[in-house]
């Protein structure tokens, strides 16, 4: 396992200690099992969809919470007893334990909806920037009146 030290990042840049952060959390989540596996992808300009593969998961016993920019997406499969200690299983490959995904949101990304359907969750998400964050266009005078210090001054 290679670990990173990001202290010099902390020293040289100011602000910065977030981006640091994040470097040094997806250090430590790609060591983690992969399980279960997930796709991200981008599906607009400003909308990405995540897809988890939660075969034999229901919609209770999935869990999906976000703050502070870090969406959490946690199984918790209760007690399967429908027979299950009778059972003599020559291999088990089906995996039905807890789990727990996180994923860092950029500033401004909201969940837009999710769904349940054969197999696989799907979080929608979307980039929502406020009205005061978009690009806008500045109309420019054509060197009416001025206001300077509170008093109207004529155009030459």
């Amino acid at each position: 396992m290679r670990t990173y030290d990001f202290s010099p990042l902390y020293r040289s840049a100011v602000g910065f200690d977030r981006l640091a952060g994040l470097l040094e959390s997806a250090a430590r989540t790609s060591q983690e099992n992969g399980w279960p596996p997930y796709n991200i992808e981008t599906t607009g300009e400003n909308a990405y969809r995540i897809e988890i593969a939660v075969a034999g998961f229901t919609p209770d016993e999935l869990n999906i919470d976000v703050k502070e920019n870090l969406l959490t997406v946690a199984g918790r499969k209760t007690a399967n007893d429908d027979g299950a200690a009778e059972r003599n299983y020559l291999h088990r490959g089906l995996a039905e334990r807890d789990f727990e995904r996180r994923f860092q949101l950029a500033d401004y990304v909201v969940v837009k909806t999710a769904d349940l359907s054969n197999g696989l969750l799907t979080i929608d998400l979307v980039r929502e920037l406020p009205e005061a964050l978009k690009p806008r266009r500045i109309e420019i005078g054509t060197g009416g009146q001025a206001l300077i210090e509170g008093k109207k001054r004529k155009a030459a």
